[in-house]
């Protein structure tokens, strides 16, 4: 009986970073409209910097959970500048902690306000956040046939008009690396063999449009690309297997005790222009990728397995980095339930807030 409840406390440490994230963000949502309606006779270049701001303090909590409260450890390897840089980040895909990954690397900048993201259209409709993303500068975008390049070029010329700092963030697989979805895997190898490229073992084979498109667009606003391969410690089984990579709930339970990032930062003269050539260049950065990974799960000496080659820097988070974020977001939104009028704000604020949000991305991408 004993065991068993603690079993099952350990099993909800993501309870209380769960709240707190999620508790938080109508107190967010609040500030930022406000500020927004503030802004508005302002010049977009003004309000897009304590955006940037607002944007810091949010991503700082979430990072304090992620990195103080796990105590993972966050191993980086390659040559990730210390000053900020308008970027394009291109990384592979397993799970949703992906995410957070990038926010890792952006505050060891300085640039964590400047981080967009390019999304799937589905995220648009998650209630707050999904019309906050576009709101920061993220591009929603839909697969395949459907991909709108004008869409998607108007919104980064909008940012580069606002003279907008940006870490662009693109997944181009398109979808998560999934070992327990075998189909997706064998699909993605079948295109590759089809189009006479590499097969690639623990990665998908990646799309080409979105990147190609934030290269072009902006490429004379950019500085670099950042290649990021990450890599889980802990997600294979005893055979070898590759299992699934940790959901936000098991990392914040703990269950990855460190995390790899190999960066390799790319110049933009080093990347053809044309789509066609583009495509090649990209599946070649994914093979490199590749072999990483296959060197970190794969390799027979077993003294190589469980880190990517090269000399590698244990990153710690300062508390000083995440905790006065955590203290005042917390406080604010403390402060608002405390009253009768604020705890209705509050629920009004997710209530509205989220249907207003979805009426807006439904006219506006």
């Amino acid at each position: 009986m004993l065991l068993s409840l603690v079993l099952h406390t350990y099993s909800m440490r993501y309870v209380l970073p769960a709240a707190v994230m999620m508790g938080t963000a109508p107190t967010y949502v609040l500030a930022w409209g406000a500020w927004r309606l503030l802004s508005a006779v302002l010049p977009a270049r003004f309000y897009r910097e304590v955006d940037d701001r607002l944007y810091t303090i949010y991503q700082s909590m979430v990072l304090f959970f992620f990195e103080n409260y796990t105590g993972v450890q966050v191993i980086i390897y390659g040559d990730l500048p210390k000053n900020k840089e308008n970027v394009i980040y291109i990384s592979n895909h397993q799970c949703t902690v992906d995410w957070i990954i990038a926010d890792m690397l952006a505050i060891r900048q300085n640039a964590l306000g400047h981080v967009r993201y390019v999304l799937k259209d589905g995220l648009k409709w998650l209630p707050l956040y999904g019309w906050y993303f576009s709101q920061h500068g993220g591009v929603y975008v839909k697969r395949s046939a459907k991909f709108n390049e004008k869409e998607m070029r108007e919104k980064l010329r909008a940012q580069m008009k606002a003279e907008t700092p940006m870490y662009l963030v693109i997944f181009p697989e398109g979808t998560r690396y999934n070992p327990e979805i075998p189909k997706v895997i064998a699909d993605s190898q079948s295109f590759a063999e089809k189009e006479g490229l590499a097969i690639l073992k623990h990665v998908l084979t990646p799309r080409v449009k979105a990147t190609h498109v934030a290269v072009d667009t902006m490429k004379d606003y950019l500085d670099a690309v950042y290649d990021v391969t990450v890599a889980y410690e802990g997600t294979v089984d005893h055979k070898g297997q590759r299992k699934l990579a940790p959901s936000m709930t098991e990392f914040l339970c703990k269950e990855c005790p460190r995390v790899h990032i190999f960066i390799d930062r790319i110049e933009l003269k080093d990347i053809p222009e044309e789509q066609i050539y583009m495509r090649r260049w990209l599946h070649e950065r994914f093979e490199i990728k590749d072999k990483l990974l296959i060197e970190f799960y794969d390799a027979k000496d077993s003294k190589r397995r469980n880190k990517f080659p090269g000399k590698s820097v244990h990153s710690k988070l300062s508390l000083k980095k995440t905790l006065p974020s955590l203290l005042f977001l917390g406080g604010l939104t403390a402060s608002m339930l405390l009253t009768e009028s604020g705890r209705k704000l509050y629920v009004k604020t997710w209530i509205y807030g989220t249907l207003i949000g979805c009426l807006w991305v439904s006219i506006k991408p």
